[in-house]
């Protein structure tokens, strides 16, 4: 007898990294949107801050060629914002899901820093899809004072902070059109594990943050709109420069979230509904992506098993979580009625579409 499985509506991941073009040791279109399918995503949005940046219209149509018949899942792209491509903003309206700003360093040089230049972009940029904002710190609130002056929709990226959770509902609060995400990482990793995590497998944008920042996310679930794995692929030899206190920051995460938070799920720590939400309706809502009955995955919960980075689809083949027991598996992800992944392999040849 065949066991039963639990159905659920497709996941989106609208933060992910897939490396191509200009990066493709790392990770490519096709390892990247396999990685997904076996991690139970059926939609992933890629970042634009490659070492070629998606910052002009051509650079977008390259991409867009690039993974024409080569995606296992759907994939849609997000523009990367400066001063000079910012004057292309309207060309490429139909083409992306969401703008993304870089207020704070981290890979790839898109960082745009002078509040007259933000402001500049943000007024620039056609309202009614969304900005993503990456801002750490200092500059969360100034992020949400964009969001104030230009009412212009605002998805603030991986939150790790107390003090972020805060601006974000005083934000809600006034009634501005602020959502916010938070990583896995973030929610079950603190800064003592960043240094015990070794080759700077620990190592990522925001930063592992306090045991109080950690626990105030899970506090405040009923803040955050979606849960993004930020999947940032590093060979473990790039990793390993943190040694020498050098590196790139970033961790893969794919096909670890949806186990990890399948297992919080059946400890208690949230409802499948409240997941559900995170995963799958309101990523679709913020970034106007459509439902599919015929898309779906199937989760089996219960199925205990460790967490084995040999098993990865990812180019990276590690992740900080190897060895973490968890309690819920992908058994099954279907795309348009079509399967995609069957719970060990991936099935058939690519399927995803430009979304």
């Amino acid at each position: 007898m065949n066991k039963e499985y639990l159905r659920l509506p497709g996941p989106v991941d609208p933060h992910v990294h897939l490396r191509e073009p200009g990066a493709t040791h790392k990770e490519d279109l096709e390892t990247g949107t396999k990685a997904a399918a076996a991690g139970g995503y059926t939609g992933i949005l890629d970042m634009p801050n490659n070492p070629e940046p998606t910052i002009t219209p051509e650079a977008l149509n390259k991409k867009i060629n690039l993974a024409t018949g080569r995606i296992y899942v759907d994939v849609g792209f997000n523009y990367g914002a400066t001063l000079e491509s910012s004057r292309t903003f309207e060309q490429i309206q139909g083409f992306v899901r969401a703008l993304k700003v870089y207020m704070n360093p981290t890979t790839g040089n898109l960082l745009v820093e002078k509040d007259e230049d933000l402001e500049l972009i943000f007024l620039r940029w056609p309202h009614g899809k969304p900005i993503m904002v990456h801002a750490e710190g200092e500059t969360f609130a100034r992020a949400i004072d964009l969001a104030r002056k230009t009412r212009q929709r605002m998805h603030l990226c991986h939150m790790s902070l107390a003090s972020e959770v805060e601006l974000v509902k005083q934000a809600k609060n006034e009634g501005l059109p602020v959502t916010c995400e938070v990583s896995v990482h973030h929610l079950f990793l603190n800064e003592d594990d960043a240094d015990d995590i070794p080759r700077g497998f620990g190592r990522m944008k925001p930063p592992l943050a306090t045991e109080d920042d950690r626990l105030s996310l899970w506090r405040n679930l009923d803040v955050i709109d979606v849960l993004a794995s930020d999947h940032a692929p590093h060979t473990k030899g790039e990793k390993d420069l943190f040694e020498e206190g050098r590196g790139p920051y970033g961790v893969p995460g794919l096909e670890t979230s949806l186990p990890i938070m399948l297992t919080a799920v059946m400890n208690g720590r949230l409802s499948i509904e409240k997941l559900v939400d995170m995963v799958s309706t309101k990523p679709k809502q913020i970034f106007g992506i459509r439902d599919n009955n015929a898309t779906y995955i199937e989760v089996d919960l219960g199925y205990k098993y460790t967490i084995d980075e040999s098993r990865l689809q990812t180019k990276a083949g590690w992740t900080p979580f190897s060895g973490v027991p968890v309690e819920a598996r992908i058994a099954r992800v279907v795309l348009r009625g079509q399967e995609v992944f069957n719970g060990e392999e991936i099935v058939g040849p690519p399927r995803g579409k430009i979304i």
